[in-house]
């Protein structure tokens, strides 16, 4: 795997969005890519920032969105992806592992590098969160990937693979730090005084904010801690990081939407969020509907959600069932797809929209992930009951609904409260984070391969290994030729990774 300073695919996205806010420095950027010492923080974080959006939401959100039964394949390569039918050649998610995930991080190693030299460790603080955020995804849907050695350069071409459980962990024997670790070590930086440099109106997050970067290291903690729970090595882990967060109080982690992890996208062409631009725009847009089997879920909860978060161009929800054979749902202009809540502010059947921020890490996230916390070990001082509402109202309130239609919604026995089963609880717990996450499925395919919740039938005329939902991707075809150190054959779509422990 070779890796440059700057992926030129990141940056070709994030020179066009980062230059709608108005700043003329960051177009300097192409004219020494290679040049660590021309190159500055300020012009490294917008296309990292950029680059770890796009990682998680576009290709792979692509893919699991029908997987996860929020949309439904139409055409192309969808339409291969809701039968589980995966292949290593797919170029898309060739192009999200080499550009996407590895073309970003080379820019927040590069961040880290310039920081230390620059004693501007609020940099490297920021750094280091997302190049863990976006490790975690890579291991999450890749199991074993490059990690440690990962990033050099030309000194390291053909990187080891780290065992997931590794990467989670860590292993001292192996030079292997592990992602809380990392984690931690960012919030460290971010806590010292000396600062030459600090992010301000380029950071595309927080706006330079430090309080709020804490918050979202220290939620991205509880993040991961939830993420390993239910492998029997993971737990006693995942227990301990999460009263660790709990123990330094409310102000350490994100209690308000405002504080929300989220990359901000616009509305012009080329500003626009991956997303939008996959459903709305070019010869991708007619490959994913909106799935029957997700409509039918909300409509049977009598979610206000619902109009915000799939659109409705005609007079009725036009939706297609998972794997479903045949015909399409003539024009395509009547399609529900992916509505404003996701993409933005929408101008029906054009381009129009696209501004609607993508979102790493949440409120409603940490509420839902502490009130399974609470159910599961007792930890903590809310109830799971208090924290599940506050989930639910944090996605009421991103989304856009009024207080009497949450009131309403809340309600319902069903939804308002929590069973006095366990269990049944968890599944309630899991139904509202699963909707909450409406376009992101990278989140919703982490909860479902971890938990079983939503419990999800398997699509029409499913295929695929064994006709089961994937619970990993293969690794690319190219990567496998290019660096000897991946497997031959890898595993396939129907091999756990290691927190899949259900």
């Amino acid at each position: 795997m070779k890796m440059r300073i700057f992926s030129k695919y990141t940056l070709v996205v994030a020179a066009v969005a980062f230059a709608s806010s108005g700043c003329e420095d960051f177009l300097d950027v192409n004219e020494s890519p290679n040049s660590p010492v021309e190159v500055t923080n300020k012009v490294l974080l917008p296309p990292a920032q950029v680059g770890t959006a796009w990682a998680s939401h576009n290709e792979l959100n692509r893919l699991t969105s029908p997987i996860m039964q929020q949309m439904a394949g139409a055409a192309g390569a969808p339409l291969s992806y809701d039968v589980y039918t995966i292949t290593a050649s797919e170029t898309g998610l060739t192009n999200a592992w080499r550009f996407d995930f590895y073309g970003s991080m080379v820019n927040l190693q590069e961040m880290i590098r310039v920081a230390n030299e620059t004693n501007s460790p609020a940099y490297a603080g920021v750094a280091k969160i997302l190049k863990a955020y976006n490790f975690a995804v890579l291991t999450d849907v890749w199991g074993a990937v490059p990690y440690s050695e990962a990033l050099a350069g030309s000194d390291k071409t053909t990187p080891r693979l780290d065992a997931q459980r590794d990467i989670y962990l860590g292993n001292q024997a192996e030079g292997i730090q592990s992602l809380f670790d990392l984690v931690r070590e960012g919030l460290a930086d971010l806590d010292q005084t000396t600062n030459v440099f600090t992010p301000g109106g380029e950071d595309l997050i927080y706006g330079g904010n430090i309080a709020n970067w804490k918050r979202f290291g220290n939620t991205l903690l509880l993040k991961l801690a939830m993420q390993i729970s239910n492998n029997p090595e993971g737990e006693p882990v995942a227990k301990a990081v999460i009263a660790e967060v709990l123990a330094k109080g409310a102000d350490a982690y994100i209690t308000s939407n405002a504080q929300n992890a989220q990359v901000k996208f616009g509305s012009a062409t080329g500003t626009q969020n991956p997303v939008h631009q996959w459903t709305n725009v070019g010869s991708f847009s007619n490959d994913l509907i909106a799935s029957t089997r997700y409509l039918n879920r909300l409509q049977a909860l009598n979610d206000p959600r619902l109009p915000y978060l799939i659109t409705k161009p005609t007079a009725s929800y036009v939706t297609i069932d998972n794997g479903q054979a045949g015909s399409r749902p003539t024009p395509t202009t009547s399609w529900s797809r992916f509505g404003s809540y996701v993409t933005g502010q929408l101008t029906p059947n054009t381009s129009a929209g696209g501004d609607a921020p993508i979102k790493l890490i949440t409120n409603f996230q940490r509420a839902f992930i502490l009130a399974e916390a609470k159910l599961r070990w007792d930890i903590g001082d809310k109830s799971a009951q208090e924290l599940y509402t506050e989930g639910v109202m944090a996605s009421m309130a991103a989304v856009g609904v009024s207080s009497a239609e949450v009131t309403a919604y809340l309600a319902q026995e069903s939804v308002g409260t929590l069973s006095a089963d366990p269990t049944e609880a968890l599944k309630q717990i899991l139904l509202q984070k699963y909707i909450a996450w409406t376009g992101n499925g990278y989140e919703l395919w982490n909860d479902w391969r971890r938990t079983g919740y939503p419990e999800l039938p398997l699509a029409q005329n499913a295929a695929g290994i064994d006709g089961t939902i994937p619970v990993r991707l293969p690794y690319p075809s190219t990567e496998i030729s290019r660096n000897p150190n991946m497997p031959n054959p890898g595993p396939q779509t129907n091999e756990r990774v290691w927190w899949d422990a259900q």
